[in-house]
């Protein structure tokens, strides 16, 4: 699945204490890995995220690296079995 960094997110919060446990309390998962395809560093980072092109107006939350995070224009590679959790704190967490 193709998605894509969304810029100027860092002063975006919720009630869950990072966007990394927020990831983690909505997915049901433990981030481990960098969800981009072939990357083993570390998640570090809840990346803020669109998928596919421009046109969408969903936010989603992925666990990242701080490289792939802060990596600017054009696409990444997600895994499919990544979930996708909104970034949206009303239909989530409720701040």
């Amino acid at each position: 699945m193709q998605v894509r960094n969304i810029n100027g997110t860092s002063d975006n919060d919720c009630r869950c204490e990072s966007w990394l446990k927020h990831w983690e309390r909505f997915s049901g998962s433990t981030a481990s890995y960098c969800c981009v395809e072939g990357c083993i560093n570390n998640a570090r980072v809840g990346a803020h995220v669109q998928v596919g092109g421009l046109l969408s107006q969903t936010w989603y939350i992925v666990p990242m690296c701080s490289a792939h995070n802060n990596q600017r224009g054009g696409h990444l590679e997600i895994s499919d079995y990544t979930p996708l959790v909104p970034a949206n704190v009303k239909e989530t967490c409720g701040a």
